[in-house]
């Protein structure tokens, strides 16, 4: 029998290994930054030197800076981007994971999911202006937003099957709703990444920019969000959430509660009347 071989391809596609044991750490593993009067909050998964992978004490500053923009009337609309050139981030810190114990890997799991909780509850608007690799929870990070905006060189990978795990931070819900299922079947049984321009092609990225071109059109795309009333942003988010899977009428329903309520709202008084009077509106922050 020939001796098998201690090397292997089988991780070549996806581009990444474990981060570097002797990388520094940054101070802050996740970056809050507000723009245009704070009415932006951009947030940034800043561990570059492990292609932001995503450690314990990741999980849960991004679970703090999310809290804390979620009660900050001010912002009304947030960016979720990764530090670097390389990647928006591969997923869970594998490194990090070798050792534990099983307690401990379920403790980390029950702290991630309170993360994707909170950005998926999330009620101000945010989208992920992905560049370069997304890979596991990183992905899962971008699909749990309202939208995602990508880097011509971004690609899209579910490899937890490789590792002898399901995903369990969306993409099995989330993929199918957003690629035709088989192809999320694909990607979910395989590993098997998926560039930015398939997922564009499909539907799962709304567009493309260069790389040094992301950022830029991200703030433009906040800054169009964050001029608009944000009663009215925050009701229509909610009626698409609440409304997905639902009956027809049920849906149409959550539908017209939001826009009644929009309808009484001030914000509409001062955007008709900035139409009329060919003005920019402004609208308040909410009142919570």
């Amino acid at each position: 029998m020939a001796a098998s071989s201690t090397n292997t391809d089988r991780w070549r596609a996806l581009d990444f290994g474990p981060p570097p044991s002797e990388g520094e750490e940054p101070d802050n593993p996740v970056l809050l930054e507000y723009a245009a009067g704070d009415s932006i909050a951009v947030i940034t998964l800043n561990r570059p030197q492990a292609d932001n992978a995503i450690t314990t004490e990741m999980g849960a500053s991004l679970t703090d800076v999310l809290e804390t923009i979620a009660v900050r009337p001010a912002v009304r609309v947030a960016i979720i981007t990764g530090a670097g050139s390389r990647a928006f981030s591969v997923g869970s810190d594998l490194r990090q994971r070798k050792n534990m114990t099983k307690e401990g890997w379920l403790r980390q799991r029950q702290d991630f999911d309170r993360t994707l909780y909170t950005l998926r509850e999330l009620r101000k608007p945010i989208f992920a202006a992905v560049n370069g690799l997304a890979y596991g929870g990183g992905s899962e990070i971008a699909q749990s937003t309202d939208f995602i905006i990508a880097s011509d060189n971004a690609t899209f990978g579910q490899p937890e099957a490789m590792i002898g795990l399901a995903a369990g931070g969306g993409s099995p819900v989330f993929l199918p709703r957003v690629l035709p299922p088989g192809r999320a079947l694909q990607m979910l049984m395989t590993g098997d990444p998926i560039s930015a321009q398939e997922a564009h092609r499909l539907g799962m990225v709304n567009e493309i920019y260069a790389q040094a071109e992301l950022m830029e059109a991200a703030h433009r795309i906040a800054e169009k969000i964050a001029s608009n009333s944000p009663t009215a942003v925050q009701a229509v988010k909610r009626a698409v959430r609440l409304g997905q899977g639902q009956p027809t009428e049920q849906a149409i329903a959550i539908m017209m509660e939001a826009h009644w309520r929009s309808a009484v709202h001030p914000d509409r008084i001062e955007g008709i009347g900035a139409f009329n009077e060919n003005r920019d509106p402004s609208f308040h922050d909410p009142d919570y």
